[in-house]
């Protein structure tokens, strides 16, 4: 039987989720008993006859409905895309019925990040649609807490309902250090409530 993990997954267009969810790794990785594993889903198409690679060609690997039942945690990363989550990472979580079915995710802890262009471009709303099928699961969820440092000092990304990041219009905008100290410490948080849940 392999380690305990955190499963850290997510849909990234342009950088910015698959940074977060690395940081959020990262914290994961902070404590000792338990790993993360990154995974990512596949684009949609309008095209019903388009099929992906079975591997992408760089990044982390698809993401598997076992990859799901077998975590310890989740860790949940979208862009925002008008308030919402992807349509990717939103095709995959409609595929999960089998998992709900058999009661697979209820009382494992999960939390939530995102990117957007813009300051109010509609992070917490994507954060908050994230949660919603994790609590038909019956997930446990956990958000960032104000104890952290950062979450008091950033003036980018960053919420108690979970690490964001404010991209710019552009995307020329790298993570801020408070961004990847609240990434860490969610990552970090999320791994000790797991193995607590799991004793």
């Amino acid at each position: 039987m392999s380690n305990p993990y955190i499963l850290v997954l997510y849909y990234s267009r342009t950088g910015s989720v698959a940074q977060l969810a690395q940081y959020i790794a990262r914290g994961v990785e902070r404590v000792v008993g338990i790993e993360a594993r990154l995974r990512t889903v596949p684009p949609v198409s309008a095209t019903c006859e388009a099929v992906d690679k079975a591997i992408p060609e760089n990044g982390a690997p698809y993401v598997t409905l076992d990859d799901l039942r077998h975590c310890h945690g989740l860790a949940l990363g979208s862009p925002t895309r008008f308030g919402n989550m992807a349509a990717p990472l939103k095709y995959f979580l409609d595929s999960t019925s089998s998992l709900w079915l058999a009661g697979d995710l209820i009382d494992k802890p999960a939390c939530v990040f995102s990117s957007s262009a813009s300051m109010h471009g509609g992070q917490e709303t994507t954060l908050l649609s994230m949660m919603l099928p994790l609590l038909h699961h019956g997930m446990i969820l956990l958000g960032v807490p104000y104890s952290e440092p950062s979450l008091n000092e950033t003036v980018s990304g960053g919420t108690p309902y979970g690490v964001t990041h404010v991209s710019g219009v552009a995307n020329d905008r790298p993570l801020s250090q408070d961004e990847i100290n609240i990434a860490k410490h969610l990552g970090e948080r999320l791994a000790r409530a797991a193995l607590k849940l799991s004793e």
